[in-house]
């Protein structure tokens, strides 16, 4: 500063304007000087919540340090400084005159004298304590019994959700059991279908073949015949004994027995294999319909065994239940035995006057 002074008044070394350097540094020394104050401040408010944190620790256990102080006060005063070891607590014991003897105790009482005016013909001292007791004994009596019906309740919904789950359980399995049977019947008649559409398919195929077959029999027939010494007036039926180019005009349509035989064999040829034929094609028709017979058959026969299987299994789990029945029953009666069989006879009397009542 003194030397800014002596520059700034001093005319030879004064400039005009400002001293820009000067404010330069007066910048930085500024900023340095906040930079160093604000580090302080930080430093200042990390110690600061340090010694916060510390407080508030040292009250905290301050706290619980004075809390089990008191704690430890008065289970001492608890323990060991009870009020009826005090040497005056018969003066101050608030339960004195509860605690005090009464004039006359029961009429067995020894100080009872004649002269003390403490007995009475027709008095009756217990009246109180016994009507207490009997209704106190009929309470417990009420909530003995009610006690015993909610756990006889209890145990019958117990026994109920358990026949239920096995019911259902039960039930379930039936039903899994019958969804199998019917997953096995279906894939057995969709086998079954599948095996009567080929067989099917490959009758309607042989049919063909056959139809096909018989057209071109019928066709190479219809040929020959046409081809055949009848039709086309073969030559040689007209040949002589005496050779072959001797012609008999009078028997050019006839026919000799020879020829006559073999068209018959052959007609008998014919007819026999129509016939052999046409048995065949019965005999495996027949053989189809036996089989469509025994396939329907077993099929009939299976679900009169599943039926059976059926009604046996819902007759054993009839039975099942009937006995499930008769043993809740039991149990039921049994129960209800066991209750009456607990009460004694005076409570017994006690209820049942008390119910006429």
């Amino acid at each position: 500063e003194l030397l800014r002074r002596g520059r700034i008044f001093n005319a030879r070394l004064r400039t005009i304007g400002i001293d820009k350097d000067a404010l330069d540094a007066q910048v930085e020394e500024r900023k340095l000087q906040e930079a160093a104050e604000k580090a302080q401040h930080e430093k200042f408010a990390r110690d600061m919540k340090k010694n916060d944190k510390l407080m508030c620790l040292l009250e905290e256990r301050q706290k619980i340090e004075i809390k089990d102080m008191n704690k430890a006060l008065t289970e001492f005063h608890k323990n060991f400084q009870k009020p009826e070891t005090r040497r005056e607590f018969d003066l101050n014991d608030p339960q004195a005159l509860k605690k005090d003897r009464p004039a006359r105790v029961s009429d067995s009482d020894p100080r009872c004298t004649i002269s003390g005016m403490q007995k009475f013909m027709g008095e009756d001292l217990n009246y109180d304590q016994r009507m207490k007791f009997q209704k106190e004994q009929l309470r417990e009596w009420s909530l003995q019994q009610q006690k015993d019906w909610k756990n006889a309740l209890a145990d019958q919904k117990l026994a109920d959700d358990l026949y239920d789950k096995f019911r259902i359980e039960l039930d379930r399995k039936i039903m899994e059991e019958q969804r199998r049977e019917e997953e096995s019947r279906r894939v057995v008649c969709t086998a079954t279908k599948d095996f009567n559409r080929i067989q099917v398919a490959e009758l309607d195929h042989k049919n063909e073949l056959e139809k096909a077959q018989k057209i071109k029999d019928d066709m190479d027939e219809i040929t020959f015949l046409l081809r055949g010494d009848l039709l086309s007036e073969n030559p040689d039926q007209a040949i002589g004994p005496l050779g072959k180019h001797h012609v008999l005009v009078d028997r050019w349509k006839g026919m000799n027995q020879e020829q006559l035989m073999a068209i018959r064999q052959f007609q008998k040829e014919q007819a026999l294999e129509k016939l052999r034929v046409r048995e065949q094609e019965r005999q495996r028709d027949a053989e189809w319909d036996r089989q469509r017979l025994q396939t329907a058959r077993a099929q009939l026969l299976w679900e009169r065994q599943q039926q059976r299987q059926n009604r046996v299994q819902r007759r054993d789990l009839d039975f099942v239940n009937a006995e499930l029945s008769q043993e809740q029953k039991a149990k039921n009666i049994y129960l209800k035995e066991e209750e009456y069989s607990n009460i004694p006879t005076d409570e017994f009397y006690a209820q049942f006057n008390t119910t006429t009542r």
